[in-house]
């Protein structure tokens, strides 16, 4: 299977790109992919072995669910690698250079929605996380 590749370069240093990739309390600011949803809730037990479950929802109520998965690996401000629920993997790489950090998420794409569809929502996703971070 074909794995799919979204990145973006970020104006901050990798301990800042780290941490509002990673606390909760940062998390719950970006991780939608459009303004119409929100993540009320994120659990982040950040090591090897730990889990995490991040809620993602509908502002109206609509729809929701539990994004949720196992991490296999977390070497800080260098890269993450963890297990989706649903058995995909996926890895991410943060990268420094001159002030801006790189984030480069790889994933296995699921099967009920098109390849395009889901690199597109991860895309947004992470085009939110880069103005979170930029502008906080």
């Amino acid at each position: 299977m074909d794995r799919i590749t979204v990145k973006t370069e970020i104006n901050a240093p990798a301990s800042k790109v780290w941490d509002y990739f990673t606390k909760p309390e940062y998390i719950t600011q970006w991780n939608f992919a459009h303004e119409s949803w929100h993540c009320p809730n994120a659990e982040n037990d950040l090591k090897a072995g730990g889990k995490f479950n991040f809620r993602m929802e509908a502002k109206d109520g609509s729809f929701g669910f539990d994004f949720k998965g196992t991490y296999e690996s977390v070497n800080p401000q260098k890269s993450i690698t963890y297990t989706l629920e649903d058995g995909r993997n996926v890895e991410i790489i943060f990268q420094e250079n001159d002030g801006k950090t790189e984030v480069t998420q790889s994933f296995e794409p699921e099967e009920e929605n098109p390849e395009e569809m889901q690199q597109n929502g991860w895309q947004a996703i992470l085009d939110q996380f880069k103005n979170y971070t930029e502008n906080k």
